[in-house]
């Protein structure tokens, strides 16, 4: 078996996961990049847990096993795995049906959801259904990217400004944002100071770095450089009855997650059914999406269905660890890319790190502002935001750019978990008709012999009519098709012509619908003295018309399929139809290679 190299291990399949070799120039940059991520990583997957009503180690489970996991056996070098907060939202709502004082059983509840959610992105995966998302549009990803940015920047609003985040989970983030504006409590100044310090310092480092070629470690430096100055300045000590002046994260208890059996209820799993299935699909477009747009920066092509098998692998073995359901996270990949990341194994990276951190430093967490880590998410999120892309897209089409502003438009207002199929549902809508449109050309033999378009001008045709059809042949060109044979039949019949050529090269994809109509207008034809020849009919369209039986209407002299370019289809079959209007010979009758053919354009 060839090795493939990574960074560009795009060409490796999910059988060959490990068929790779790994250039050491690679691990200083993964190593830097994953030690940046998990600094961004331990809090993160603190709050997530909590959001979803869990004890906060789950989240940091999930962050070390299921970060490790997925990023192994993963496409993306780039994605980051673990906790989310689309995922913790509706891991929330699916816990609810259990006792709130029944912790032990929502967290045995949660474990098996993780499994079932595991299991469902396994079985797409297996039936390679994960291919399917090839079909969102770009624009359609990059505004999703760009709504979840923009909710990612209102979610640190509250820790930038020092107050408290009013509201809860199951009100609309901005309803929320508002409550937390509008309350009575006034912005803590020296939270204030910390976010946009932070905010200053990432842009002036990566300036920085840039301009001397450093390596990629200004955010987690940022971090440390204003935890450190936070500490100095007497703005974070606490203990005893001393509270600290600004908000710090909760410290981390020391600990790896060990391996552990959920306990399985059949009510559970029944009750779990539908919350499992739409968390696999919704972690899965979240995850995809998120890929696809650094792909896109990075150059990348990724393996959908490995993806989603990494997914799915990562949540099954991160039940049997006590962890929380995950996915693709958009920050976390975000600082991963910019941070320099080149291979997948930077998100193993950041999951080892998360777990030293746990063991040597957790203590220490509890030091971190959370004003800082604000800062820095809001600068990971702004910088996800592709102005070019998006003037791009909106100045290459409205089409693009109506899909592009209703996606982010929907992830921010309506809800991030079904943007994007509302993004899709869109894409449909418009695509169809287009896909509908067939165009039907009249072509005509001008003096210089030459068969092309008509125009103003050309005298119209004696004795045969030709007629170009292009465009898909599916149920919903069906009417198109229909509108373009009668208007070519009735155009035969006020001209006093008996010949019908329809050249039929540049359609596609008939269905038994298209197919039906035009057996239809066959017989039509027929029945009125109007004799149609097929030209340039390609050869799934040759195979389907003989097995709906259309050659029975039709004999096989009067079909010309596309076979050889040399000896155009078209060309002989306008010749069939002029030598059968002029029995006697004409020039228009000779056989291909002799002087006088036509000329086809």
């Amino acid at each position: 078996m060839n090795s493939a190299v990574i960074p560009g291990d795009s060409g490796i399949s999910a059988g060959a996961a490990f068929a790779w070799k790994y250039p050491w120039r690679s691990v200083r940059a993964d190593l830097l990049a994953g030690i940046t991520v998990a600094a961004i990583s331990l809090p993160q997957s603190i709050a997530y847990a909590l959001l979803a009503g869990v004890d906060p180690r789950f989240g940091l489970y999930s962050a070390i096993v299921f970060t490790a996991v997925a990023g192994l056996l993963g496409s993306s070098r780039h994605l980051v795995n673990g906790p989310t907060g689309a995922v913790s939202l509706v891991v929330f709502s699916a816990l609810a049906f259990i006792d709130p004082e029944a912790r032990l059983d929502a967290f045995e509840a949660m474990f098996l959801l993780a499994f079932m959610v595991g299991t469902v992105q396994i079985a797409i995966a297996v039936f390679r259904l994960g291919d399917l998302t090839r079909y969102i549009s770009e624009s359609v990803v990059t505004g999703f990217i760009a709504g979840a940015a923009v909710l990612t920047i209102i979610g640190q609003v509250a820790n930038a400004l020092g107050v408290q985040a009013l509201g809860t989970g199951h009100q609309h983030v901005l309803y929320r944002l508002w409550l937390t504006l509008t309350q009575n409590s006034t912005p803590n100044l020296k939270a204030l100071t910390i976010s946009v310090g932070s905010i200053v310092l990432a842009l002036l480092a990566r300036k920085i770095v840039r301009r001397f070629g450093f390596p990629q470690l200004d955010m987690f430096v940022v971090l440390v450089v204003v935890t450190a100055t936070a500490w100095l300045a007497g703005w974070t000590v606490h203990g005893g009855t001393v509270k600290p002046a600004v908000s710090l994260i909760e410290a981390v208890p020391a600990g790896l997650p060990a391996p552990h059996i959920p306990v399985i209820q059949w009510r559970w799993a029944l009750d779990m059914s539908g919350s499992a299935f739409a968390i696999g699909v919704l972690g899965l477009l979240e995850a995809l999406a998120i890929a696809k747009a650094i792909a896109h920066k990075s150059r990348q092509t990724l393996d959908y269905n490995r993806q989603c098998l990494a997914e799915g692998v990562g949540n099954v073995v991160g039940a049997f660890f006590r962890c929380m359901p995950g996915s693709g996270s958009l920050s976390r990949t975000a600082i991963n890319y910019q941070a320099g990341a080149q291979t997948r194994l930077s998100g193993v990276f950041a999951a080892v790190a998360v777990a030293a951190i746990v063991l040597t430093l957790g203590p220490l967490t509890a030091y971190v502002p959370k004003a800082a880590l604000a800062g820095l998410l809001i600068v990971a999120a702004a910088r996800l935001i592709d102005v070019e892309r998006v003037r791009y897209f909106v100045r290459g089409s409205g089409y693009d750019a109506f899909l592009l502003i209703a996606t982010a438009i929907a992830a921010v207002f309506i809800d991030i978990e079904i943007a994007i199929l509302i993004g899709v549902i869109f894409s449909v809508l418009l695509y169809l008709p287009r896909a509908g449109r067939l165009s039907a050309t009249e072509l005509v033999v001008s003096p210089e012999r030459v068969v092309r378009a008509r125009v103003a001008g050309d005298p119209p045709n004696q004795d045969v009519l030709i007629i170009d059809l292009e465009g898909e042949l599916f149920f919903g060109a069906a009417p198109a098709l229909a509108r373009h044979l009668s208007d070519a039949a009735a155009r035969a019949q006020r001209q006093g012509i008996g010949y019908l050529v329809l050249r039929v090269k540049r359609v596609r994809n008939a269905d038994v619908v298209a197919l039906e109509e035009l057996e239809k207008f066959l017989r039509d034809a027929q029945a009125c003295g109007l004799t149609v020849l097929l030209a340039g009919v390609r050869a799934e369209l040759l195979d389907a018309i003989r097995r709906v039986g259309i050659t029975r209407i039709l004999s096989a002299d009067l079909i010309f399929p596309e076979e050889d370019e040399q000896f155009s289809a078209t060309l002989q079959a306008i010749r069939k139809a002029h030598s059968l209007s002029s029995p006697t010979g004409s020039a228009a009758a000779r056989v291909p290679g002799t002087a006088g053919d036509y000329y086809l354009v």
